[in-house]
């Protein structure tokens, strides 16, 4: 019978019918058929609970796959009959007793599923004695049932001794039961008040040697519980990083990303600038390795890394080849690399970065397109030996005539006038020659700008301002905003061509517009050229301060925290937690905790109170 079979609507009275049957059934083959064909039915949102008393009864089948398939019936419908899954309270202790571990391990994971109290009242003994149990499957899976015990009833395990038996779990012969204890544990910590998880350096190095033999997602777990650890002795940050580092070529992702992090947080402790450079230089292939996966994985990576490199520079230096964009890549991926590419470009490697962008100028897809022209009017603000260049690849581009490229190439072109005055304005023509083509409202704030900026060296300045006043009340704010500047500007710079223009632009600004700041600003115009053209000069003429690249760099408190959630969803947002993950109360299914627990997984500092003598024993202080 294929497994597809089972996926067909049961009727209840049959089912019972094949539950009870009493015909002998040694492997118990029929009971096994028909409790998947239960589970089945349940999978597909199929109401199967009136069986609950026919299915406990199957319990006291001893096998391990009948006693799965009825533990599974026990989680999903017991919140809906949870006096009926009292009865099974005694066949859930006899199997924490068997001498089967995969069947204790079974029964005690179950009951730590099951919120009914009664059933969590049946659990504490033999949960207390499968962490001491000699199997280490058992240890290890009681150690997670204490995690979701205490969700349910926190005082419970507080006050029962379960935290200290899970901080002796951290010494565990077996690599396994330490990553689950090092889980549940940190878990734990995350949701107390009182209970806070601290690593001394003899528990860390125990720590990183039981790496090497445990899973994937169990080193993911205790390199994670690593940044709990703040060292204390000049030389623990190096030697804890040497012995993470080779989790850096491990073959899973996670495991890189968060050996990553672990790293960059113990290097904020390093005294020496060799260890430093050292282990920047180990950072740097793994990172590359990750960018010969799926494009998904390339992309986390990537996020990850542009948070790295403006952290350490350092890190990924001397690798800008790798971050060129193949001509299969996802645009996400595409993007990603232009911003990291920018962010590597120095001025011995700018030139083979401006011939790549010039090359990615020339795609297809526009918004990669866009960001490559923009990108290399950046590089000319950054790299100032390179802005003949990048003036020179901007103006190639503008001959192309194709709109969007032109129009990016204004926007950026209005940043590199900002950054050098007085030097490129021999371009001006070429970019007055496109005006035709501008439908964007930056595109047309910019060229505005540029044209009021240079007012008196544009013999036509006054015509062609007057041409974008024609739509000046059908405008964005943006470009009504820089046609007012632009048209005072013009007046100041030149009296008699702009005396026509300057009343008609206040006055559409001070009466016709809804916007409070074209107003206001339109009535400061005003007064100034009204009452002293001397000091409005001074005010609309003064000297800009000069643009830099450096307003691209993160906030460094917030680039701090971010490097401290390296390999989550913040560092590929790049925002705080806090931003888009609301701490609301998780509610607890029982009376005992009717307030529920608040979940905070992303609580750097969880604070013991000083007055509550009663907490103390439960400081983690390992």
């Amino acid at each position: 019978m294929s497994d597809a079979k089972y996926f067909q609507r049961g009727k209840i009275q049959e089912l019972r019918t094949e539950l009870n049957s009493d015909k002998k059934d040694k492997q118990h083959t029929k009971k096994k058929t028909v409790l998947k064909k239960i589970v089945a039915n349940m999978t597909m949102g199929n109401d199967m609970s009136s069986l609950f008393q026919d299915v406990i009864n199957c319990m006291r089948i001893p096998a391990l796959e009948v006693k799965k398939m009825v533990y599974l019936y026990l989680i999903n419908y017991s919140r809906t009959k949870p006096d009926m899954a009292v009865m099974a309270i005694p066949t859930f202790v006899k199997d924490a007793e068997d001498q089967n571990p995969l069947i204790r391990a079974l029964a005690i994971r179950t009951m730590g599923y099951i919120n009914v109290e009664k059933v969590v009242d049946a659990l504490i003994e033999p949960l207390r004695h499968c962490l001491r149990d000699q199997d280490p499957y058992v240890r290890k899976t009681a150690a997670i049932t204490v995690a979701k015990l205490y969700m349910y009833d926190r005082s419970l395990v507080e006050g029962d001794g379960f935290i200290d038996m899970l901080r002796d779990l951290l010494a565990d012969a077996n690599p396994t039961v330490v990553a689950n204890a090092v889980a549940a544990l940190t878990e734990i910590s995350e949701r107390s008040d009182n209970i806070q998880l601290k690593l001394n350096m003899n528990v860390a190095s125990k720590l990183v040697v039981a790496l090497n033999e445990c899973s994937e997602w169990g080193q993911t777990y205790i390199l994670e519980a690593l940044m709990s650890y703040v060292p204390q002795e000049i030389g623990d940050a190096e030697l804890l990083s040497e012995l993470i580092a080779p989790r850096l070529q491990h073959a899973n992702s996670s495991v890189v990303l968060t050996a990553v992090k672990v790293i960059m947080y113990f290097m904020n402790y390093m005294t020496k600038e060799e260890e430093i450079t050292n282990m920047c230089r180990k950072l740097s292939p793994p990172l590359v390795t990750l960018l010969s996966t799926g494009p998904e994985v390339q992309y986390v990576a990537l996020r990850n890394t542009l948070l790295i490199i403006q952290r350490r520079p350092e890190v990924l230096r001397n690798d800008m080849k790798v971050f060129f964009c193949k001509y299969n890549d996802p645009i996400y991926v595409k993007l990603a690399k232009l911003e990291i590419m920018f962010r590597l470009a120095n001025a011995s490697n700018v030139d083979q970065v401006l011939s790549e962008l010039k090359e990615y100028a020339t795609e297809v897809d526009v918004d990669f397109v866009r960001k490559a022209v923009r990108s290399i009017g950046r590089l000319a603000v950054k790299i100032e030996q390179t802005a003949d260049r990048c003036i020179a690849a901007l103006m190639e581009l503008i001959q192309t005539k194709v709109n969007y490229v032109v129009q990016e190439a204004i926007v950026v072109i209005k940043d590199i006038f900002r950054k050098y005055p007085n030097q490129y304005e021999r371009i001006i023509g070429t970019l007055c020659e496109n005006l035709d083509n501008l439908d964007e409202p930056e595109a047309k704030a910019a060229m505005i700008w540029i044209i009021g900026q240079y007012a008196d060296r544009i013999e036509n300045s006054d015509e062609l301002l007057d041409d974008f006043l024609y739509t000046f009340l059908e405008e964005p704010v943006e470009v009504q905003l820089a046609l007012l500047t632009a048209t005072v500007k013009l007046f100041i710079k030149r009296p008699t061509a702009g005396k026509d223009l300057v009343p008609k632009v206040l006055k559409w600004a001070t009466e016709d517009v809804d916007n409070p700041d074209l107003r206001d600003r339109g009535y400061i115009y005003w007064r100034l050229l009204s009452t002293d053209p001397a000091a409005a000069k001074a005010v609309v003429l003064s000297e800009k301060p000069r643009i830099s690249t450096e307003t691209d760099n993160m906030e460094p408190g917030l680039l701090d925290e971010l490097l401290l959630h390296i390999s989550s969803l913040s560092s590929i947002y790049h925002k705080s937690p806090q931003t888009f993950i609301h701490h609301n109360e998780m509610i607890a299914g029982s009376s005992r905790n009717p307030g529920g627990l608040e979940s905070n997984p992303y609580a750097l500092d969880i604070i013991n109170p000083e007055n509550n003598k009663n907490n103390d024993n439960l400081l983690l202080d390992l």
